[in-house]
């Protein structure tokens, strides 16, 4: 059992989602919108609402509480966890409907950026002792005519062998498990790190208190992150997971893709290798 499942607490995720999503996004209400798509979006979202409300015949005591866990949602931090876990996938989905290229996933709560860079053939910055089976990631990354991308930056991050991610665990080190790295002239990488574990949502705030009180599960299985760029290019920001892994089929976030399922094969020297190709699309296109 691993510690993420023993104590699944929004305490031990450590630093606010919030703070780091303030810290690194200037949107704002209305931003590149049109008046008249604001009210559209805004006004079709309210009638959703209302329609549930009628449907289900929602009382006074139920609208309070859901006011209620709304301002604790906010006073929590917890909005681009909810968001992230939610509603993303269908935001992707969207995005993803007329692009091109490798497939994408959502970007999830838990990105750093700013990551150290790394070489073409590295391992990710890890603890000496960091638990795990160790797993060979490597490809290559072209463009949708089939030509190497040079220079390309895979930035990767995901979590330790309990479930947790560095800047949101106090007990790891700063960088654990992240990093950015630049391909070779042909477009080749290979990343040396360990496989990743499944791991809750937090489940002792407003968000774990909505999944509890629905009876839904609050498990992601394991995967890795990517965001794949380079100049020119459309970036591609993804997840891939591993066959045979916990979760894989009903995940919380509902972000899995038979596309993005790796199955690392093990090696004579104990670890697992897994060759995974991406495919940039040209912004020119």
């Amino acid at each position: 059992m691993t510690r993420a499942e023993q104590s699944p607490t929004a305490a031990d995720s450590g630093a606010s989602a919030t703070q780091v999503f303030r810290a690194n996004q200037q949107y704002h209400v209305g931003d590149g919108a049109s008046p008249e798509r604001v009210s559209a979006v805004v006004k079709a979202l309210l009638d959703g609402v209302h329609e549930t409300i009628r449907t289900y015949e929602v009382t006074y005591s139920e609208f309070q509480a859901a006011k209620q866990w709304l301002i604790e949602v906010g006073e929590g931090g917890e909005w681009p966890l909810f968001l992230d876990v939610f509603v993303e996938h269908e935001v992707e989905e969207v995005a993803a409907a007329g692009q091109q290229g490798s497939k994408g996933s959502i970007l999830g709560p838990y990105y750093v950026p700013d990551a150290v860079k790394l070489p073409s053939v590295t391992s990710l910055p890890m603890r000496a002792d960091e638990q795990g089976r160790r797993l060979v990631f490597a490809g290559q990354v072209l463009d949708t005519g089939g030509a190497p991308v040079a220079g390309a930056e895979l930035d990767i991050w995901h979590a330790d062998h309990e479930g947790y991610y560095s800047g949101f665990a106090p007990h790891l080190p700063e960088g654990n498990l992240r990093g950015v790295v630049v391909a070779d002239d042909d477009g080749r990488f290979e990343i040396s790190t360990i496989e990743p574990a499944p791991y809750q949502i937090p489940t002792d705030g407003p968000t774990g208190q909505l999944v509890q009180a629905a009876g839904w599960h609050p498990w992601r299985p394991a995967h890795l992150h990517l965001i794949v760029r380079a100049p020119g290019y459309r970036p591609i920001t993804t997840q891939l997971y591993f066959a045979g892994g916990n979760w894989l089929d009903n995940d919380v976030a509902q972000a899995t893709k038979p596309e993005l399922v790796l199955d690392p094969q093990p090696q004579s020297d104990g670890t697992a290798r897994q060759e995974y190709d991406f495919v940039l699309e040209p912004t020119s296109q």
